[in-house]
């Protein structure tokens, strides 16, 4: 650790307030290496011998666009320690594999999400939008924005795309939670044994949950996304029941975990600039794309993602051995003063904006931003025009090292 006097293993640093965390990256970025971290002991994943941090744009950018050298399917992407195997029944799904498996998936399910088809769901976007801020005004203020607002609008869209009736859109914001929710006293806290137990049993749920769908949209199908995907035959490749109900936790997981979240800091920033706020507001659809990348940015709903080195390679100056680790950490490249002239400023005309809260370029960019960016535009053009006042109070963060999450936020109008 050498001069630093803080450790990115430690639970408790991903609950230290936002500058601490900001503070610790900048001194990170600075060294002319990256950092060797220990590996976090977590006692439901055996305990391995460390990590290096990239937290420099460039780097994450380089071992994004070589995943023959940064591997995913080695252990998983989605966590530092490697993924143990009673897990990858549940969260084996393409964002922890590599090619040519990640292709054969990646080409099956892409279909779904290209721009032309997202231009389909852009009137139930639109119509689920309203009905959000209609239900917001009646309520009035002092109720949860994230719940009743930036949490509902990417469930319903991912749900009803997969074709899942809204009697279980609960059930699976509570399945997400538990997944995503860490070590969070919330959402399963500290105790390993316990939180092993509560994972397994969501990835087990929601699995079942499609899978009963699928088996019967398999006789029955119907213009949903689960129908596609059961009776896809591209070029001879079907998805098993297995790759579909993986699939689908990353989806909602995904789909609604980060959405939300980059709707729940947008609020905040506005808040917190209004003079962005109003800026904004003088023109609203011909701000909203660079707005909308702004917040992700500085958003950043995913800090990172993990790889492994399948070989020796240097980078940056820097030799990398074959079998170590590197955690990409997205939260920190996009704030690198390197890329971003006065990084922590929320500009919405920022110009460029080269960020990589969607993932780095290559295979596993993330495959909803063209989503997203329709769902994120549509939600604040809804807010802005109705409640153009609307502000977010003092958010209650997740306590995890992976998500960027808040909790809960009471807005006010």
């Amino acid at each position: 650790m050498g001069v630093l006097d803080f450790d990115l293993s430690d639970r408790d640093f991903w609950a230290r307030p936002m500058r601490e965390r900001e503070a610790a990256f900048e001194r990170l970025r600075s060294l002319e290496a990256p950092a060797f971290f220990q590996e976090m002991e977590i006692g439901i994943a055996p305990k391995g011998p460390g990590y290096h941090a990239l937290v420099k744009h460039a780097d994450i950018l380089e071992a994004s666009r070589t995943p023959e050298v940064f591997c995913s399917g080695d252990g998983g992407a989605t966590n530092v320690p490697d993924m143990p195997a009673e897990f990858a029944e549940y969260f084996g799904s393409m964002i922890n594999m590599d090619d040519p498996r990640h292709a054969r998936l990646r080409r099956i399910v892409s279909r779904a999400f290209t721009p032309k088809m997202i231009k389909q769901f852009e009137s139930d976007v639109e119509a689920a939008a309203a009905a959000i801020v209609d239900d917001l005004l009646d309520k009035g203020p002092g109720c949860d924005f994230v719940t009743e607002v930036a949490a509902r609008l990417p469930l319903k869209i991912i749900c009803d795309m997969m074709g899942i009736p809204e009697r279980d859109y609960r059930f699976v914001f509570d399945r997400s939670n538990i997944i995503l929710g860490g070590f969070d006293p919330e959402y399963g806290g500290a105790d390993l044994e316990q939180l092993a137990e509560r994972l397994l049993n969501a990835g087990m749920e929601l699995q079942q949950l499609v899978q009963d769908l699928a088996a019967h949209r398999a006789d029955h199908p119907t213009d949903d996304l689960t129908s596609a995907l059961v009776n896809a035959n591209i070029d001879g490749e079907r998805l098993t029941m297995q790759e579909l109900g993986s699939f689908f936790i990353l989806l909602v997981v995904a789909g609604n975990e980060t959405t939300r979240n980059a709707i729940s800091y947008g609020l905040r920033l506005l808040t917190n600039n209004p003079d962005q706020r109003a800026l904004w507001l003088q023109d609203i659809d011909g701000h909203a794309p660079g707005a909308v990348e702004e917040i992700v940015r500085l958003a950043s709903p995913v800090n990172f993602m993990r790889r492994k080195l399948t070989r020796d390679h240097e980078m940056n100056g820097h030799l990398y051995r074959k079998g170590e680790k590197a955690v990409l950490f997205y939260w920190a490249a996009n704030r690198d003063e390197a890329v971003f002239a006065d990084p922590y400023r929320f500009d919405i005309t920022r110009d460029p904006n080269p960020h990589v809260g969607f993932g780095g370029p290559g295979p596993h960019f993330c495959l909803g931003a063209h989503l997203a960016r329709r769902e994120i535009t549509v939600m604040f053009r809804e807010l802005l025009r109705r409640v153009p006042g609307i502000e977010g109070g003092r958010p209650d963060r997740l306590h995890s090292m992976f998500i960027n999450g808040i909790k809960h936020m009471e807005c006010v109008f």
